[in-house]
């Protein structure tokens, strides 16, 4: 192994460590919201300056890989996608800590019914699978894996169209918790991100593994649609 293998292996290392603490920012979220305990979201809270203490060492030491050995091809693609995909971790952890102040700010016991009815549950579910996956991904370097995980975040935002209009009912019903009804509203708002921030960590493992941005092509496919089908025509720059 040569030193730039060391150098990019070293990296790797520092990203799992740093989703670890991420994933564990997210599955505590899920946890304080069912038990109220004000004590764990403290420590999701206080576990945010590690994950910024993380984002910015993986940086440096992505841009001392640039200025010493000038990566070309496979190992360039890699460090490019990585600053990306490690802006998206720190983001996610970002939103953790923010469901982390709602949950606190929404008081205990949330009300079940209003749980069930927004399915919060149900998508902090679906996002801790596609985090979990999604980790794998990258580290088997797995694109068939990667593209499953794209197509999962649709429940998330299925769920969070729905929001507006369930939590609105359910207000009408229980005007005493309009205060909480909003908090958890915040939530899904939130886990939504989360959805897209995972989104963006697949998408960059497929452009470093097959050199394939996926998002240009999903673009390309809506406005495909959108134009009855017809390759619509190049956009000027």
């Amino acid at each position: 192994m040569n030193h730039l293998e060391k150098e990019l292996l070293s990296i790797k290392e520092k990203v799992h460590e740093m989703w670890s603490l991420v994933e564990f920012q997210m599955l505590a979220g899920k946890e304080a919201l069912l038990s109220g305990d004000k004590e764990l979201t403290k420590k999701i809270i206080k576990s945010g300056k590690k994950v910024n203490n993380f984002d910015i060492k993986i940086d440096r030491m992505c841009e001392s890989i640039f200025a010493l050995y000038n990566p070309v091809a496979i190992d360039l693609r890699w460090l490019m996608a990585i600053l990306k995909i490690n802006a998206n971790i720190e983001r996610i952890g970002d939103s953790s800590e923010g469901i982390a102040q709602l949950i606190r700010e929404a008081g205990h016991p949330v009300d079940p019914v209003l749980l069930e009815n927004t399915r919060v549950l149900e998508m902090y579910e679906a996002a801790e699978t596609m985090l979990a996956e999604v980790q794998r991904a990258f580290h088997e370097e797995n694109t068939e894996l990667a593209r499953e995980i794209i197509k999962k975040d649709k429940l998330l935002n299925k769920i969070h169209a729905q929001t507006d209009k369930v939590i609105i009912t359910y207000i009408q019903a229980n005007p005493e918790k309009i205060a909480q009804s909003l908090k958890v509203s915040g939530i899904i708002r939130k886990l939504e991100r989360i959805g897209d921030q995972i989104t963006n960590i697949a998408e960059e493992i497929i452009f470093y593994v097959d050199a394939k941005v996926v998002k240009h092509k999903q673009k390309a496919k809506k406005k495909k649609k959108k134009n009855g089908g017809q390759t619509p025509p190049p956009e000027n720059n």
